[in-house]
């Protein structure tokens, strides 16, 4: 299934390829503060729709994991890292996707804060 998604302004729009049948809430420090729902998915199954100098990043911590935001309007839909086996991923912020009914998604809680 194909979904599509963007930030706030559209500045940033995406394509992801897959069924969202779960989502992770995670405490870490800025997932907390964003309130992000993050659906991972192999980075071959995301396609950026839009040019990439329209996307900012942001890296803490361990600096592993790239946040991505759009630099007009400030909404973070996605992230780039690796998963343990060291596969390229991503992470999409599912609040990001168009038409999702999150009350159909089952989420999971994750204490990232102490990981």
């Amino acid at each position: 299934m194909k979904n599509i998604g963007s930030c706030h302004c559209g500045n940033i729009r995406f394509e992801v390829e897959g069924t969202i049948d779960s989502a992770l809430s995670c405490n870490c420090s800025i997932c907390q503060r964003k309130g992000n729902l993050l659906w991972f998915v192999p980075a071959s199954a995301f396609k950026l729709l839009t040019p990439g100098d329209n996307v900012g990043t942001y890296t803490f911590n361990k600096h592993v994991i790239e946040h991505k935001f759009c630099q007009v309007c400030g909404i973070g839909p996605y992230a780039e890292g690796t998963d343990p086996k060291g596969n390229k991923m991503a992470a999409i912020n599912i609040r990001c996707i168009e038409g999702i009914d999150l009350d159909k998604v089952s989420i999971v809680n994750h204490n990232g804060r102490d990981s």
